[in-house]
């Protein structure tokens, strides 16, 4: 069990370490026009977001102690298919939770 002075001690660092990365965007420059390179490469992060958070989940899932799972890479690459096919996000991601879903029930 971690000492609840440790533990305060890392959720205060934290919570000051997110206030001054966002405030650096917001505060520092916010009132400024950014370059249109900043601009063109800021409208990459959202799409960035979702694969980053996904992807350990398809090539080391937890569920199977890493090893490969055949539920998990079929999902993946159904959710792929449906978004770049229909260009929905909402689409693509439920086709691959049903895929998930179903696979996981049919393989057990």
């Amino acid at each position: 069990m971690i000492d609840k002075t440790a533990l305060w001690i890392v959720i205060i660092g934290l919570g000051l370490g997110s206030f001054f990365l966002r405030f650096v965007f917001t505060g520092l420059v916010g009132n400024k026009q950014m370059p249109a390179w900043l601009l063109r490469h800021l409208r990459y992060t959202a799409v960035a977001i979702l694969p980053a958070l996904v992807a350990p989940q398809v090539l080391w899932p937890s569920g199977t102690d890493g090893q490969f799972d055949l539920p998990r890479v079929t999902a993946a690459v159904v959710t792929l298919g449906v978004g770049l096919v229909t260009k929905n996000v909402l689409a693509a991601i439920l086709s691959g939770a049903v895929a998930l879903y179903g696979l996981l029930y049919l393989v057990g």
